[in-house]
C-alpha cells in the first residue's frame, strides 16, 4: 500500500463537474492499494498518516499531527501510483491490486482514518475525478506500507 500525503490548506474532488468532497486545512491522501495487501497494511498506514507531525506548532516547528490540529482528511484512491516505469515508456499497473480486492480495503483504510475523530472524505473509487488542492508549504510525503523511501 502506497500513499502520498499533502499538507493542504484546501482540497475538493469533482466527478462530471459534481463536487463530491471538499475539505479545509489538513491532508490530502493519494493512496495505492497492491496486491497482497492487507487490513495490516491499512492499520499500519491510517495511524501513521494520524499520527504524522507535519503541521507547524507555534515555535513554526512541523511538531503537531492532524489530530492535533483538528483538520480534515481527503482520501482519493489512486492505482496509478503502483505504476511500474522501469521498462519502456509505458507504465505497467500489474502490482495494483484488482478493484473487487482494492475497494474493501480502500473503506477499511478510510473507517480506520475516522477513527482518529477527524472528518475524512473521500472521493469516489474507480471514477475519473478531477482533484483541486492548494498545497500548504508545499509538504508532500510518501509512505509504503511494503518499504521505506
Amino acid at each position: 500500500m502506497r500513499a502520498v500525503i499533502q499538507r493542504v490548506s484546501r482540497a475538493g474532488v469533482k466527478v462530471a463537474d459534481e463536487q463530491v468532497a471538499a475539505i479545509g486545512a489538513g491532508l490530502l491522501v493519494l493512496l495505492g492499494i497492491e496486491t497482497g495487501d492487507d487490513e495490516k497494511a491499512a492499520d499500519y498506514l491510517a495511524e501513521k498518516i494520524s499520527g504524522l507531525r507535519i503541521f507547524e506548532d507555534n515555535a513554526g516547528k512541523m511538531n503537531l499531527s492532524v489530530v492535533d490540529r483538528a483538520g480534515e482528511l481527503l482520501v482519493v484512491s489512486q492505482f496509478t501510483l503502483l505504476a511500474d516505469c522501469r521498462k519502456g515508456r509505458r507504465p505497467g499497473f500489474s502490482q495494483a491490486a484488482l478493484p473487487r480486492l482494492a475497494e474493501p480495503l480502500c473503506d477499511y483504510f478510510v473507517a480506520r482514518l475516522r477513527e482518529s475523530g477527524l472528518p475524512v472524505q473521500t472521493g469516489r473509487f474507480r471514477a475519473e475525478m478531477a482533484v483541486e488542492l492548494v498545497n500548504d508549504g508545499p509538504v508532500t510525503i510518501m509512505l509504503d506500507s511494503h518499504r521505506q523511501f
